[in-house]
């Protein structure tokens, strides 16, 4: 591996798409040589995956510097456990802001961002330029609060998000009935959703049932792995799985969920062919025939 600055020149003048540096040790020197190779006219780099360095607030600041240039075209950016906290994310805001059509893919996973930290985010996912097809946020420390900012963002905007993993965040019933307001927008054209260990009960499958039983067309992967659910709440999400509509493919369960309850839901789905796993906790995917 190239010194960082010396690595950066020479990514400025090569026709390198994908560049993938995770748990590489990486500081922000590092964050400052890369966002002058995002902000080059000639570079043609798409692909940055950085996760698992010590970037911080500082590095991410830096980076910020090369995502706002109108000659980066990168579409997927990964900064998962990067201790990324508000600071990072009003950075990567007003920089995603400046210059939001290109990015497809945005990971940041396993960063204290908080309620806080989402609050900023949401000025670039409402924005009408914004085209993110994938957004993780798995263990981000996000609560009820978060959720009413991302579903007031995506609600504005709900055309292009397919993927949404908010999987070990404290969202709780009162989140995920928030959350709802986006899945049943019309516009909404989410095909996965990972909801697993977010302290959900019966009350939040209830919500979820009823906006995706408004809107149930598109969703193909719905994960409620580690919830607080049992055999009485898969009734609630029965219809759904039973609309003709329906085109779920994978549905994850959770422990307590048995198998005859699920697959007499299942049994009324006019194309059961299609959803072809359910998963208990711990246990491997298994088929459904």
């Amino acid at each position: 591996m190239f010194p960082a600055v010396g690595m950066s020149r020479s990514l400025k003048q090569t026709w390198i798409q994908c560049l993938r540096l995770s748990g590489c040790n990486l500081s922000q020197r590092s964050c400052g040589a890369l966002s002058s190779v995002l902000s080059s006219q000639a570079s043609s780099l798409k692909e940055l995956d950085l996760s698992d360095n010590n970037l911080q607030e500082s590095g991410v600041k830096l980076l910020s510097d090369g995502l706002a240039s109108p000659h980066c075209t990168l579409e997927t950016l990964s900064l998962s456990n990067c201790q990324i906290k508000k600071e990072g994310c009003s950075s990567l805001d007003s920089a995603l802001k400046s210059n939001p059509s290109h990015l497809r893919k945005l990971d940041l996973s396993l960063n204290n961002l908080k309620d806080s930290g989402v609050k900023l985010l949401s000025g670039f996912l409402e924005s009408p330029h914004c085209r993110l097809e994938t957004l993780s946020l798995s263990d981000c420390k996000i609560t009820e609060e978060g959720c009413s900012s991302l579903d007031s963002a995506l609600k504005s905007n709900p055309s292009h998000l397919r993927k949404l993993d908010l999987s070990l965040n404290n969202l709780k019933d009162s989140g995920v009935k928030l959350l709802s307001g986006f899945l049943e927008t019309p516009h909404c054209r989410l095909e996965t959703l990972s909801l697993s260990d977010c302290q959900i009960t019966e009350e939040g499958c209830s919500s979820l049932g009823s906006a995706l039983k408004s809107n149930p067309s598109h969703l193909r992967k719905l994960s409620l792995r580690g919830n607080n659910l049992k055999d009485s709440d898969v009734k609630l999400l029965s219809d759904l799985v039973e609309s003709s509509h329906c085109r779920l493919e994978t549905l994850r369960s959770v422990e307590g969920w048995s198998q005859s309850m699920l697959v007499s839901a299942v049994l009324y789905q006019t194309q059961i062919h299609r959803l072809q796993d359910w998963t208990r906790e711990g246990e491997s995917s298994q088929p459904i025939r």
